[in-house]
């Protein structure tokens, strides 16, 4: 059973449950955005807040950072981008006709995903909407974004010249129980994915493998072929919504409503690992060092050892489900629906589990040492044989 941990530091700042947690790229920043219509800036130096958002007429679903530019998405339809620097907010996004649920950040471009059941492109650096993507029957819920170049040989590229200028394409999954790709530059749908029976949740995308994964409601987890759009497997053991996925060195591992996480090798389809012990869904996940971080609707962060499934550490202080968590330098963020981002010390589980793997390894060496060795002399053991014609 997993010791308890208590939080190192415990910021109460916001007015309103937090929706979403993201970490900049150089791992200087943490970004908040809030049921209380604001975002906050947080240094993972000091964990102090150094910046407050304000300008959203409502509440904000989710949020992104760069390491120079924030970016907000709200259920006042917009989609806001700021400085970190100075606050200030440096564009308004408009057009969407309902709640903005999800945003993407890639190259020069920001993709959103909204209620109004389209998916929508904009230039950064302008308020300009680029493209719109319309064809799903209801919302889209998770954006994922890749670039032909990543995936396709240059004979199996699209031959027509305005597709052939921008190769960047563009993943949605939608409550309408399909995936879409589109191809950003004429919006013009590229594929549709048809097999899920619910709402897709989630999506992970392995471009250099051409594969894409997708949880649902409807309590699977299925792989596609991006270029083909084949489906290539199912995986089905799951007894509820697939919430969350992460991959990881050829493992999946996905987070559900029927309270556990699994572990699948994405190569067989072979459910390697089942973590148990959450007491509610699992809303949230992260691999670190070997370890598996999840957050649940039981208000309850927990560690996992990735291989053996055992329960390290239950991180308790939450009153409300535990919407995202982040990792930076050992330490661990946990934002939860209650209002508070906590930050809690994971540098003895980490050297635990570092510790383990080294003997491991040692072991695993000796061990084939060993091998070796008998395989040696049981070769010269039968060269003896033959040389004394037994």
């Amino acid at each position: 059973m997993g010791n308890s941990g208590s939080a190192v530091k415990v910021c109460t700042d916001h007015q309103g449950g937090i929706n979403w947690l993201s970490l900049s790229p150089d791992g200087q920043r943490l970004l908040t955005g809030s049921e209380d219509g604001t975002a906050r800036l947080w240094s993972t130096a000091d964990s102090q807040c150094h910046g407050h958002f304000q300008g959203h007429e409502s509440y904000i679903t989710f949020c992104h950072l760069e390491n120079e530019a924030a970016f907000t998405c709200s259920a006042d339809h917009t989609i806001r981008k700021w400085d970190v620097v100075t606050g200030q907010c440096l564009a308004i996004y408009r057009g969407h006709t309902s709640i903005v649920n999800r945003i993407l950040v890639a190259k020069d471009y920001l993709f959103s995903g909204s209620y109004d059941r389209t998916a929508r492109c904009w230039s950064v650096d302008k308020e300009k909407q680029i493209q719109e993507f319309r064809g799903h029957r209801n919302c889209v819920l998770t954006l994922a974004h890749y670039s032909s170049r990543d995936v396709l040989e240059e004979e199996e590229e699209e031959e027509e010249e305005e597709e052939k200028v921008s190769r960047d394409l563009l993943v949605t999954g939608s409550t309408d129980c399909t995936v879409k790709v589109w191809w950003v530059s004429s919006g013009r749908c590229y594929q549709t994915l048809l097999g899920h029976t619910g709402a897709v949740l989630c999506l992970i995308l392995d471009a250099p493998n051409r594969e894409l994964f997708s949880g649902s409601t409807d309590y699977t987890i299925r792989t596609w072929n991006i270029v083909t759009g084949e489906q290539l497997k199912v995986f089905k053991e799951h007894q509820g919504s697939v919430i969350c996925l992460e991959l990881v060195n050829r493992h999946l591992y996905s987070g559900s409503a029927d309270r556990t996480v699994k572990c699948w090798f994405v190569d067989t389809g072979e459910r390697i690992q089942t973590y148990k012990a959450h007491k509610h869904s699992v809303s949230t996940l992260k691999y670190h060092a070997g370890i598996l971080f999840t957050g649940s609707g039981d208000a309850c962060a927990r560690a996992f050892n990735s291989r053996s499934g055992v329960l390290q550490k239950i991180f308790r202080g939450h009153k409300f489900i535990i919407n995202c968590i982040q990792i930076h330098n050992e330490l661990l963020y946990t934002a939860s629906h209650d209002g508070t981002l906590r930050i809690w010390d994971i540098q003895g589980i980490c050297k635990r589990n570092k510790r383990r793997l080294k003997e491991r390894s040692v072991q695993g060496r000796s061990s084939q040492k060993g091998s070796l060795s008998r395989l040696f002399n049981n070769k010269v053991g039968c060269m003896v044989q033959q040389e004394n014609g037994e």
